[in-house]
């Protein structure tokens, strides 16, 4: 038998393992009373089988709104701790346990304690892509949508914004009336992408237009023709009378960008755009989380009181 004939067994069983599972999965979530929320980042089948599928801002409303007992969060932890804090009568499980954001990690609480006593009238916006325990030493919580909106409205002048630098100093550079205080905590994903490697895409595909993340670096966001969210990112492209888009941001959201998009073509800044840990995320996961009720999210009832006041005002502010 020819390499070609057995590749087409393959992909055709791999295509029937897919649909079975995700038959089982619907099955499943009817039988638990479940939701599958999915974000952009994770993979295209796992956003093909989820209820909702979204930014962490639509994802994070979206989870106050929902009836069902359960709630299947196809992300990483933080994203389920926020599930948690806003829906603390629910179940909430991970496909993977030990899906993490590293920047959601790279704030000490010693460092806003100093700020705080540096500037007394200080903001402390914390970034959602951060630790429930880091949410309850702040004042209110953004999400890259709704960062510049939520920092101009605030009455403070000092902000310290928590934990991203480069998001926080995309949001200094639209609302320069404020004193923000940058920490420096970074995307790893984001964070890699560089000008040269930009310019060299751009040279690659002159007539495609680069749209990127605030996450990523100043240097790279000068070179951009659009700035925005991942859901901003999927509407500017869907909307534009342009065929061709240079994507800065984790490749995950490609699913969405084709499905919406058919007819356009994508292309990625650098092949070392994948988060590991949404990677994490997958069928098998799902369906075994819906079956075992495994990877629940805990969230202390002290902890989950703090932090959910910077989530309210978020979504308070954002309105």
């Amino acid at each position: 038998m020819s390499q070609v004939k057995i590749l087409k067994i393959i992909q055709k069983v791999c295509k029937e393992d897919v649909v079975s599972i995700a038959e089982e999965i619907q099955k499943l979530k009817q039988e638990k009373d479940a939701v599958i929320l999915a974000h952009y980042y994770v993979p295209g089948d796992v956003q093909d089988i989820a209820d909702y599928v979204g930014d962490s801002f639509y994802l994070s409303k979206i989870a106050t709104k929902l009836e069902n007992k359960s709630i299947v969060f196809a992300g990483v932890e933080f994203m389920g701790e926020s599930a948690k804090i806003l829906n603390p009568q629910k179940r909430v499980f991970m496909p993977d346990a030990t899906a993490d954001c590293p920047m959601a990690h790279m704030i000490e609480l010693e460092d806003i304690k100093k700020v705080r006593e540096e500037y007394p009238d200080v903001a402390v916006v914390c970034y959602i892509n951060s630790t429930a325990e880091t949410k309850t030493f702040s004042d209110v919580c953004v999400t890259s949508s709704n960062a510049v909106k939520i920092v101009k409205n605030l009455p403070n002048k000092n902000i310290f914004f928590i934990p991203d630098q480069n998001l926080g100093s995309y949001v200094a550079s639209q609302v320069p009336e404020k004193n923000i205080i940058l920490n420096p905590g970074y995307c790893p994903r984001h964070h890699q992408l560089t000008r040269e490697q930009v310019l060299e895409a751009k040279n690659k595909y002159p007539e495609a237009l680069f749209l990127a993340h605030p996450e990523c670096p100043k240097s790279v966001l000068e070179e951009a023709d659009y700035i925005g969210s991942t859901s901003g990112i999927i509407d500017y492209a869907t909307q534009s009378d342009a065929k061709e888009f240079i994507i800065g941001t984790v490749i995950g959201v490609f699913h969405e960008l084709k499905q919406k998009n058919p007819d356009k073509i994508f292309h990625a800044v650098s092949c070392s755009q994948v988060c590991v840990n949404m990677e994490k995320v997958t069928l098998e996961k799902v369906k075994m989380v819906l079956e075992t009720e495994c990877n629940e999210v805990f969230v202390s009832e002290e902890v989950r009181r703090k932090a959910m006041a910077p989530l309210k005002k978020m979504l308070e502010m954002a309105k």
